[in-house]
């Protein structure tokens, strides 16, 4: 070890981001160990290095009659070579222990990361997930996390929501995902100036991946329209959307505090004439023009089932015919029951 080894450490812990005190700290646990070793020694033993001139130092740590260890009671140990096997020694556990510290920096860069939205580059796809280059890390991007119908070539550069970040033994797993609803909201953010900027506010998203997503949207300034802005002029903002999400269909409606106007609302395209709710049990039921109906629901229900994830509330929807149908089937049924109890509670029988 020397003064030049020393500039060398110092150069590196810059270049990775690593405090020179955790080289130093791995350093002196593996010359204690590579003293132990070439010297068979069975004692306790402190390794001292000097930061400056890179001079090492081997002391033996004495022990009292009883067993005990005092660190104040050492003396010097340090053999004639050993800074030659010092150097030869130290230099691959300083690399493994240079990537450990690597990998530790990298976790913690990455691990408030969560919920960010990042682009990289799709680098490996097989059946289990897809490899996506994100610089300083590979991402993993799971089946589950991927959507259906897209297709994600080698090379391409890609956007994608970080889910969650896992600390390996091989350093920090970032985990990336194209299905979660918090690549809309940050795609949003991203297209949408008055949403970066908290004069529109996202409420609430509803999205089932590669197929439809309902999101509401309100305004904290009057005269600013939320939905209007979220899909720009002539719908440029909502396009540029769509086209990273490959075709996946967007409805923007507003939020509104009043239950049966953001159930109206959850419903776009479709028009709603009616909304009866029961505040109790959140139910909404929702009556359609007898043309409107299928719109209402939607393909496989998937307009009505997506309004519901929005809104909160379970949604019945009927056409004005069915709901006018269950109506007279009511009242008939109320007429004969009102009827019964009337004979009931006559005391003259009836010859």
């Amino acid at each position: 070890m020397n003064k030049k080894l020393i500039l060398a450490l110092r150069e590196l812990g810059k270049e990775k981001g690593i405090k020179m005190e955790t080289i130093i700290d791995a350093l002196k646990s593996a010359l204690s160990s590579a003293y132990k070793k070439n010297y068979e020694a069975n004692y306790e033993n402190r390794i001292d290095i000097d930061a400056n001139t890179g001079e090492i130092k081997v002391y033996k740590v004495l022990e009292d009659n009883d067993g005990s260890i005092e660190s104040v009671n050492e003396v010097e140990v340090t053999p004639d070579n050993f800074g030659r096997i010092a150097a030869q020694t130290a230099k691959q556990v300083i690399r493994q222990r240079i990537k450990e510290a690597e990998r530790e920096v990298m976790y913690e860069e990455f691990k408030d990361r969560v919920g960010d939205m990042v682009t990289g580059i799709i680098q490996q796809n097989d059946a289990r997930y897809t490899l996506v280059d994100l610089g300083m890390v590979e991402a993993l991007l799971p089946r589950h996390e991927q959507v259906v119908g897209e297709s994600y070539k080698h090379g391409e550069r890609i956007k994608c929501y970080i889910s969650d970040i896992r600390k390996t033994t091989k350093g920090p797993q970032v985990i990336v995902s194209r299905a979660h609803t918090g690549l809309i909201r940050r795609l949003f953010e991203l297209e949408v100036p008055e949403i970066f900027e908290g004069i529109v506010e996202i409420k609430n998203i509803a999205r089932e991946a590669g197929y439809r997503t309902k999101i509401a949207v309100s305004s904290n300034d009057k005269n600013v329209d939320p939905v209007g802005a979220c899909v720009g002029q002539k719908g440029s903002r909502v396009r540029m959307i769509v086209d990273e999400l490959e075709g996946e269909k967007i409805d923007i409606v507003e939020y509104k505090d009043d239950a049966v106007e953001f159930i109206k609302n959850s419903l776009n395209p479709a028009k709603v004439i009616k909304v009866l709710t029961d505040e109790k049990e959140k139910f909404a039921l929702v009556v359609v023009s007898n043309n409107q109906l299928s719109l209402a629901i939607g393909k496989e229900g998937q307009n009505a089932r997506l309004a519901a994830k929005l809104t909160g509330w379970k949604i019945d929807i009927k056409s004005e015919e069915q709901y006018e149908e269950e109506l007279n089937e009511m009242r008939v049924e109320r007429q004969k029951r009102k009827e019964k109890d009337e004979k009931t509670a006559d005391p003259k029988e009836v010859e």
